[in-house]
């Protein structure tokens, strides 16, 4: 089968490359999937780099562990083994695993679940760890309530076209900080209000919110608090310092603040797990929640997909279709 393949960290050019490998080999309660598209993450191009030097604990201190990236995907499966229950091959599925970009992957039964009816493979395989970080931040640490005012700082990425969407299901008011281009799309998906960042600084406005959702971190803490109703709470997502060593300066400082204010400061880094996955996929089907799809690629333009996600400039999901 063809792969995109990485034996070094580095940027897409150098290390990323299309290849002929062998199909993986499933176990017993493993499946292995055709795919048909997986999305492009943040966490992708961390990893890719082997930066900052933490992210290698997890993913291969001098190479990558997994040397076929990617771990968002949705397409047909081929064939399950001999324990597994509730899947058939031809069943239509999405999901995440170590190796979505490939045209086959395999993990275990749990990883997956039956395909929304109403999605395309491309907006299924968007729904995956961008999806299931915006639900922890909105759901678990931020506690949205309705009624509630929430500003979201990135409306327009992967994460923040999910949180928008997640926070208006839950009956906030939603603020959505983005640029004048995205400012229409982001409306669309469920913002009442927009501020485009290069216009206005919204620490500055005098306007206070019940939940702040920081995807950016252009602000300083003091700065963002200041945005904040004194019971208010501040939310950082996935997002690591430019430092080439750990990259958790700004989380680690959060976490310290939090027992010293009134407002509630919290950082966290999301999991996928099959039941935020089913939460999503219910969300989806009740048509409270739509992946945004900003640019598709083909297998052999992984490197410059990568590329365009590590410009910081996506409007919604990138995708790659096999």
């Amino acid at each position: 089968m063809k792969a995109i393949v990485q034996d070094r960290y580095g940027s897409p050019g150098e290390v990323l490359e299309i290849r002929d490998i062998d199909r993986p080999e499933i176990g017993n309660d493993e499946v292995l999937v055709r795919t048909r598209a997986a999305s492009v993450n943040i966490g992708d191009w961390h990893m890719m780099r082997g930066l900052p030097y933490i992210v290698r604990l997890a993913g291969g201190l001098r190479k990558p562990k997994h040397p076929v990236p990617g771990i968002n995907v949705a397409g047909e499966v081929k064939s399950v083994g001999r324990d597994v229950r509730t899947l058939q091959p031809g069943a239509e599925v999405f999901g995440w695993c170590d190796g979505a970009f490939a045209e086959y992957a395999c993990a275990g039964e749990d990883n997956f679940l039956m395909k929304p009816a109403d999605l395309t493979f491309e907006q299924s395989a968007a729904v995956g760890d961008s999806a299931i970080t915006a639900l922890k931040a909105v759901r678990d640490q931020a506690k949205v309530r309705p009624g509630q005012t929430v500003l979201v700082n990135g409306a327009s990425g992967g994460v923040g076209t999910f949180a928008v969407q997640i926070a208006n299901a839950f009956g906030a008011e939603v603020t959505g900080v983005c640029s004048a281009r995205n400012a229409d799309m982001v409306r669309s998906i469920g913002a009442e209000r927009i501020i485009d960042y290069a216009l206005e600084d919204f620490t500055e406005s005098g306007e206070r919110y019940d939940v702040m959702l920081d995807l950016v971190s252009s602000h300083s803490l003091a700065d963002c608090r200041r945005a904040l109703t004194p019971r208010g709470t501040y939310v950082l997502i996935g997002k690591s310092d430019p430092g080439r060593w750990f990259g958790l300066g700004r989380l680690l400082r959060t976490l310290a603040t939090s027992p010293f204010v009134g407002q509630t400061m919290r950082a966290f880094v999301a999991t996928a797990n099959r039941k935020d996955l089913t939460t999503l996929k219910e969300m989806v089907e009740a048509g409270k929640v739509t992946p945004v799809i900003d640019r598709s690629y083909g297998l052999s333009e992984v490197p410059e997909a990568m590329q365009y996600q590590g410009e910081g400039h996506t409007r919604g999901k990138i995708i790659v279709t096999t």
